[in-house]
Formats: C-alpha cells, sequence, structure tokens
C-alpha cells in the first residue's frame, strides 16, 4: 500500500492520499527516492497534500531521501508556502543531510530569494556546512545569483569559507564567470589568492572555463576562470592583487590552463601582467606544451614570441613537439620547427616525436590491436546531478581528448 501512497503524494492526488490513510497507510513509511512521502509532496509543492499529511501525523523532521528531509525539498524547488508550513509545524531550519546538505544551501544554490530569506528569519546557519557545495554562500555563487549572495552576505556569511566543490564562493563564481558576483565577493574581504576546491584558486578558476585533488582541480581561482575563457573575470582578479604565477591544481598555472584552452586573449592577459612564460608543472609541464597538444597555433606563436623555450622537458609529453604531433597539428608541428624545436629529443608517452604520429595516424602501425578513435571535440558530459547548472561541466581531462 506505501508504494501506491507516495505515487499519491509525489503526484499531489489528495483524495487517493486521504483514502489510503484511512485505509490505514503509515504516513511515516519509509523508501523510495523521496525517503518518505511527506518529502516527496514537498518536493512537488503540493501544499494541501503536505497539509493532510502533517495532520495525520507526519515526522516534519523524518530523514531520509535524496535531499535528506522535507524542508531540504520544498526549498530546494522555492516552494515557499511549503516551506512555511512545515517550519510551522516544527521543522528543523538547520537540520542535516540529504544532497544539498540543509535547505539555506538548496534554496541558495537554484536562487529562491524568497526562501532564503524565510529560512533565515527562522534561525538558518548562515554558514552551516555539508553538502555538494559546502555552504550557502558558495553554491549562490556558483550559480551566479546575486541577490542570494548579498542577503547572504549581509546575515554574516563567511566569504573565505572554505569547503565544498570549489573550494570557497570566490572560486566556484570565477569558475562559472559571474563577474558581478566575482566583485561583490571581493568587495567583501574574499581572498583572491585563497587554495582549495577545484580550482586550487580563484584566478586558476577563471582561467580555464569557468574541477578534484589535494590543492584542488585548477589550483586557484584565476587558473579555473583562464581555462573557463572568463577574460573579464581574469582582469578582474589580477586587479585584486591574485597571483598570476600561482602554483597548484591539474594545469600547475594560469597561463597553462589558458593555454590549454586556447584562450589568446586570457593568454596575452597573464603575460602582460608577468606570467611566466617557461613556468613548470601541472599536467603538460609548461604553457607550450599545452597549447601545442591541442593545436591552438596562434596561443603557440604568441608563446613563442614572449620567449617560450621550444625543447623546454616536462609533462605528459614530454614536449611541446610530441605534444603536437601526437594529434597531427601539422601547423603547430611546423611553428615549433621553424623555431628550433628537436625533432629527436627523448622522453615522455612516446619516447620521440616520429611514433607519436605514425601510431595516431598510419593505418599499419598498430597490425594486431584496434586503432586509436581521434580525439572528440566535446568531452563526455557530467552525470547529471539534480542541481542547475549554468554551464556544462568538464570532466577531469584525459590523455588524447581534445575537449576544447
Amino acid at each position: 500500500m506505501e508504494m501506491h501512497y507516495w505515487a499519491a503524494s509525489d503526484n499531489g492526488h489528495l483524495e487517493v492520499v486521504r483514502a489510503l490513510l484511512e485505509k490505514g497507510a503509515d504516513v511515516n513509511a519509509q523508501g523510495g527516492k523521496y525517503g518518505n512521502a511527506l518529502q516527496a509532496a514537498s518536493d512537488n509543492g503540493h501544499l494541501e497534500v503536505v497539509r493532510a499529511l502533517l495532520e495525520k501525523g507526519a515526522d516534519v523532521n523524518a530523514q531520509g531521501g535524496e535531499y535528506g528531509n522535507a524542508l531540504q525539498a520544498a526549498s530546494k524547488n522555492g516552494h515557499l508556502e511549503v516551506v512555511r508550513a512545515l517550519l510551522e509545524k516544527g521543522a528543523d531550519v538547520n537540520a542535516q543531510g540529504g544532497y544539498y546538505g540543509n535547505a539555506l544551501q538548496a534554496a541558495s544554490c537554484n536562487g529562491y530569494l524568497e526562501v532564503v530569506r524565510a529560512l533565515l528569519e527562522k534561525g538558518a546557519d548562515v554558514n552551516a556546512q555539508g553538502g555538494e557545495y559546502g555552504n550557502a554562500l558558495q553554491a549562490a555563487s556558483r550559480n551566479g545569483h546575486l541577490e542570494v549572495v548579498r542577503a547572504l552576505l549581509e546575515k554574516g556569511a563567511d566569504v573565505n569559507a572554505q569547503g565544498g566543490e570549489y573550494g570557497n564562493a570566490l572560486q566556484a563564481a570565477s569558475h562559472s564567470g559571474h563577474l558581478e558576483v566575482v566583485r561583490a565577493l571581493l568587495e567583501k574581504g574574499a581572498d583572491v589568492n585563497a587554495q582549495g576546491g577545484e580550482y586550487g584558486n580563484a584566478l586558476q578558476a577563471a582561467s580555464r572555463s569557468g574541477h578534484l585533488e589535494v590543492g584542488g582541480y585548477y589550483g586557484n581561482a584565476l587558473q579555473a576562470a583562464s581555462y573557463n575563457r572568463d577574460l573579464e573575470v581574469v582582469r578582474a582578479l589580477l586587479e585584486k592583487g591574485a597571483d598570476v604565477n600561482a602554483q597548484g591544481g591539474h594545469f600547475g598555472n594560469a597561463l597553462q590552463a589558458a593555454s590549454r584552452s586556447g584562450h589568446l586573449e586570457v593568454v596575452r592577459a597573464l603575460l602582460e601582467k608577468g606570467a611566466d612564460v617557461n613556468a613548470q608543472g601541472g599536467f603538460f609541464g609548461n604553457a607550450l606544451q599545452a597549447a601545442s597538444w591541442n593545436g591552438h597555433l596562434e596561443v603557440v606563436r604568441a608563446l613563442l614570441e614572449k620567449g617560450a623555450d621550444v625543447n623546454a622537458q616536462g609533462g605528459e609529453y614530454a614536449n611541446a613537439l610530441q605534444a603536437a604531433s601526437s594529434w597531427g597539428h601539422l601547423e603547430v608541428v611546423r611553428a615549433l620547427l621553424e623555431k628550433g624545436a628537436d625533432v629527436n629529443t627523448q622522453g615522455g608517452e612516446y619516447a620521440n616525436d616520429v611514433p607519436s604520429y605514425s601510431s595516431r595516424y598510419d593505418p599499419h602501425f598498430h597490425a594486431h590491436s584496434p586503432p586509436l578513435p581521434p580525439p572528440p571535440h566535446v568531452a563526455p558530459p557530467r552525470p547529471a546531478s539534480p542541481r542547475p547548472r549554468t554551464k556544462p561541466s568538464l570532466p577531469n581531462p584525459q590523455p588524447g581528448w581534445n575537449i576544447l
């Protein structure tokens, strides 16, 4: 009977719910995606069903299901009247659990300002930790909800709180290119060089594209923004003192992140601010190898003009020539050779540059194994999540993926 009862609650069939309850359906029965009928009805905004369940003794703070409790489920979808009804019946405004960790983060993530205000008025902890984004401020910043960000800051949200997918709110906003949110956070004292999270710091986040290992995937907000083509965010971070040569993250530094993604204007902006064109570290070892691997000819030329060492060693492919050769970027190969690239340099995945080209493009090279596929132009998307995403997120880059 409970299965029918949950389904009726989920779909808002009030009379069916009442009929099943009269026949003995357990109002607090556990199970299913939502954990219980109250959470199902709350998630879908069925106010009258919520009231009927509460009148029959539904536990307003019952835990379980995807969103942890009914209040978080209602908050996630901005059902203000349901939120109020649950709070009136004693819902714990700071209950932990579920995808978002708490109701405030759920409402903040999805930009429901009135729900955020209602929760704060009832004593929601503005700095509560947990959930996908670590805290409400990071959740709101990630999705560019400026008014929610301001409301949280006015209530004392810690602008430099650590945790969550992006490490801190500034990195989350930088990753997604939300310039006005970045500015609002900086005005409130956000640390432009704070480390942590998927991008390590804000400049790296802005530089990349706007993801996890020690120190953050992008190391810092500048690297994340640089990888994200967010030129204005990059400039804003640099103006606030972001360290253009900060190390860490998947790409080692912002210049490598921007070079990997082919953002010529971001590359130029970083170089103008003193980015070390030969800085070592990260997946590709240096910016020139990153740009060469992805065939970004104009970026390669810009780096060479600024003194990039054409034979610098390190990284996944040992040197830029091998990186370009590995995917057949002929014009990049020519540009590197014109600048004196050593065709016989050893090291890296293919030891030297001739096999790296041949192994992928000579159909007879692998006589007994299937040929490698050409690099796709778009990386596989991340698995769908309950939260809305303003931009698609990229998975960790893998050798041989031509993501951008």
